[in-house]
């Protein structure tokens, strides 16, 4: 099929939807709903969050040097978009979104109870970019839901969560399942005779 030439721009899709959470004390914990993020190293565990200067958090993030990532869920599509939507400067978005700081075991900021994942992050780097900033981070602990862990294999499975994604300014819920990494190269198993 022919393609046509399209702008150039931010078009690598899928991206998770997350809340961070951000604030070294109750009076500044704030929320910020963020797509321009991911995984950047797995030894040591590292990631990235983009911010632009401009945003609320941006300044308590790179004064306390840490942050949550908060994986969201369909269940919790309103308040992330809501949390993207409005600024910390106006509002308590844990008050008005009915969500719950928790305290974090390493990093000086909060957690959000009702997210089934929440990541610890201690920024590393920050790095100018243009219209963001990317702040690199040490993943320094990872809280799961208990209901998420197979104690009989020690897997994390994260599809019970129903994750939220971000495409090209909607959100979707992830699809079918069509394959394990490394599927189509996978030996079949002889059976014995």
């Amino acid at each position: 099929m022919a393609k046509v030439k399209w702008k150039a721009g931010t078009m690598i899709y899928p991206l998770p939807a997350v809340m961070v959470s951000c604030g070294d004390s109750p009076e500044n914990y704030n929320i910020i709903t963020i797509s321009w993020t991911g995984t950047i190293n797995t030894d040591p565990a590292m990631c990235y969050i983009s911010v632009r200067p401009s945003r609320y958090s941006y300044h308590i993030i790179k004064e306390t040097k840490a942050f949550v990532i908060n994986l969201t869920t369909k269940d919790l599509a309103k308040q992330t978009d809501w949390c993207g939507v409005k600024s910390g400067k106006d509002f308590d978005k844990f008050k008005e979104m009915n969500l719950t700081p928790e305290k974090a075991d390493h990093v000086n900021a909060p957690m959000i109870a009702e997210c089934p994942i929440s990541i610890e992050c201690e920024v590393t780097e920050i790095m100018p970019l243009g219209s963001h900033d990317m702040f690199i981070a040490k993943v320094i602990a990872v809280h799961a839901e208990e209901r998420l862990i197979d104690h009989s294999t020690g897997a994390l499975d994260l599809r019970q969560t129903n994750p939220l994604t971000y495409i090209h300014g909607n959100y979707y819920e992830p699809g079918n399942k069509i394959g394990r990494f490394g599927f189509s190269v996978k030996k079949k198993k002889k059976k014995k005779t």
